[in-house]
């Protein structure tokens, strides 16, 4: 059993970032790169936190980890050093823990019960055992294909290399389906290629997640727009089961401030793909932040992305507009009670890299030069509030004093309106909710029969651990309509809904 005592005998630990002035000048992972024997010593300590309570709150479906996640099974593994068994009870209910410990917020810390009270130390580092556990199952060659064993004769595509494609895609081929990847890109991964820098994850890891794929029978095209390139018909015709994980990538623009036409204005994910694709080879990016004065309108992770993109291509200054107050540091019992994700202050590795955030304030303008480039913003203090009767938010001046500040680069990362328009779509007959979602009913079928979604397309942008949960319980549901029943898990119901912010 686990040690009740570990979280009083050891302080928690994060692992170590490497220095600021050596990370902001290569995309390599912010993070340090230890010996093997002192990480795993030191994660071993970690795991020894975990007392293995009685109602483990970091892997419910509601308050903590969407897949279901064994973690107190697995830290108390780590802490006896069974690192095989560890890798075994992760991946029994994660396909790719890599990413997840890389890049999942980790409700799963939200809700440890060491998050109760402030005197015990902190949570347990859950992430950190996590991302540990899959980088020793890869240097211990624990990770290898999984290929079935008897083939079902069914042929399934998946639309979409995301998280949540690609997990449906590995169940359902480890189910014995053929599963074809369509993906539109020149390259696969969908945002954790072209979304996520790399000093966030390393591509490599993906990669390899991808070589263990083909070699258990998973096939992939690229640069294929389905339902263009290949058409709705030729689909139907050639696959008994259609997955869409299109994502829901169509950003939120800012169409009613004064000159949001001036030349220098884009959206933050545009930003991310150019230095993403510049890291993979392909060229200079024409949204380049190099000398320049870059201002990062938004408050969430594409924000705080952006930023330590602009830092790294050699930003004059970076700064981070966020209309809301500054969040306290503490949780506040009172708005966030534990185990719900607490509205707290969150700092990014890139915020310590220098630059600056504003809390409270939004562009009253965006002011131009001669030649129609944006040379600097017009800023005003606000305040956010929800209307009485409608509950639709409002955005108030808070005074009449406009501060201006120097922007030659803004990037806006304001969020995602939904699924963008695609002929796929109109093709097979499905229309986009209100919320730009793609709906479906309680088997993950949309209003196409044979055709199922999940991920971003079904619940809006949203987390990477989401995304994989969704993708094994659409795994589950596509099985048993080409079968008649499943064994594959099924971690959350279409309708699951999150306690922590998405």
């Amino acid at each position: 059993m686990a040690d009740p005592r570990g979280f009083m005998k050891f302080e928690r630990r994060d692992p170590k970032k490497r220095s600021r002035d050596e990370r902001v000048h290569d995309w390599r992972e912010v993070y340090a790169v230890e010996p093997a024997e002192e990480r795993n010593a030191e994660v071993r300590t970690q795991a020894a936190r975990c007392m293995d309570c009685g109602i483990p709150f970091c892997h419910s479906g509601s308050a903590g980890c969407p897949l279901g996640n064994l973690i107190p099974e697995w830290n108390d593994l780590v802490r006896q050093g069974h690192w095989a068994s560890a890798s075994d009870r992760l991946h029994a209910t994660n396909n790719f823990p890599e990413f997840t410990g890389k890049l999942c917020p980790a409700p799963c810390e939200a809700g440890c019960v060491l998050s109760i009270s402030p005197e015990s130390g902190g949570p347990v580092a859950i992430k950190n055992v996590e991302a540990t556990i899959a980088d020793v199952s890869w240097e211990m060659g624990l990770v290898e294909p999984q290929a079935a064993e008897v083939s079902s004769g069914q042929r399934v595509a998946v639309v979409g290399s995301g998280p949540a494609g690609l997990a449906a895609a590995q169940q359902l081929t480890r189910a014995g389906h053929e599963v074809t990847v369509f993906e539109r890109d020149d390259r696969l991964g969908g945002l954790l290629r072209y979304g996520i820098p790399e000093f966030k994850m390393e591509k490599k890891h993906l990669d390899r997640r991808l070589a263990q794929l083909r070699k258990e029978g998973t096939r992939f095209v690229t640069g294929c727009e389905v339902g263009v390139d290949l058409t709705v018909e030729e689909l139907r015709a050639r696959y008994d089961a259609v997955v869409l994980a299109v994502g829901a990538l169509r950003g939120r623009d800012d169409t009613t401030t004064p000159g949001r036409e001036l030349a220098g204005i884009h959206l933050a994910m545009d930003h991310l793909v150019q230095a993403n694709k510049q890291c993979e080879g392909d060229g200079p990016p024409e949204i380049d932040a190099t000398g320049k004065h870059v201002v990062v309108i938004g408050g969430g992770d594409t924000g705080a992305d952006s930023y330590g993109t602009s830092t790294r291509q050699g930003a004059l200054s970076v700064t981070q507009l966020d209309q809301y107050p500054m969040p306290p540091t503490t949780r506040d019992d009172d708005v966030s009670p534990w185990p719900t994700w607490p509205y707290v202050l969150r700092t990014y590795p890139a915020h310590e890299e220098g630059g600056e955030r504003k809390f409270g304030v939004a562009v009253k303008r965006f002011v131009g030069d001669e030649e129609g480039r944006v040379r600097a913003i017009e800023l005003q203090k606000v305040r956010v509030s929800r209307h009485p009767e409608t509950g639709v938010r409002q955005v108030v001046p808070a005074g009449d004093e406009v501060e201006q500040i120097p922007a030659d680069l803004v990037l806006l990362a304001i969020g995602f309106e939904g699924v963008e328009q695609m002929r796929l779509l109109d093709d097979l007959g499905i229309e986009l909710a209100r919320n730009g979602r793609v709906s479906c009913g309680s088997d993950w079928q949309t209003d196409a029969p044979g055709v199922f979604v999940c991920g971003d397309a079904h619940r809006g942008a949203s987390l990477v651990v989401w995304a994989i949960a969704e993708g094994r319980s659409v795994a589950n549901a596509v099985d048993t309509y080409l079968t008649g029943a499943s064994d594959l898990p099924a971690p959350v119901h279409p309708t699951a809904l999150p306690l922590a912010p998405v």
